[in-house]
């Protein structure tokens, strides 16, 4: 299982066009992912404050596009390269 942070609203969106291609697919090629050791972290550094967000929880074996775990931030993070097929996702809720 891998972790993916993102706005409520952005979800729901995605869950309305059938996908998810965020700004980060067009931007840096790839979708950004975390493990669950790394997602406290992940979400102090990067959404502090944000009560608006909704965590992924992401079947690896359902993926369509290539996984690549990749070394960033002095970790190696899973990073999707391409868009995230719903029917992966197995569960989305607040941060714990």
């Amino acid at each position: 299982m891998i972790f993916h942070v993102v706005p409520a609203a952005e979800w729901e969106r995605a869950r309305a066009a059938g996908v998810y291609a965020p700004a980060s697919l067009r931007e840096v090629g790839f979708i950004h992912f975390c493990e669950s050791h790394q997602l406290a972290g992940v979400l102090a550094r990067f959404f502090a404050g944000r009560t608006d967000l909704v965590v992924l929880a992401v079947r690896e074996d359902r993926l369509g596009a290539e996984l690549r775990r990749e070394p960033a931030d002095g970790d190696v993070f899973p990073h999707l390269f391409g868009p995230l097929e719903l029917d992966a996702v197995v569960a989305a809720a607040p941060p714990a």
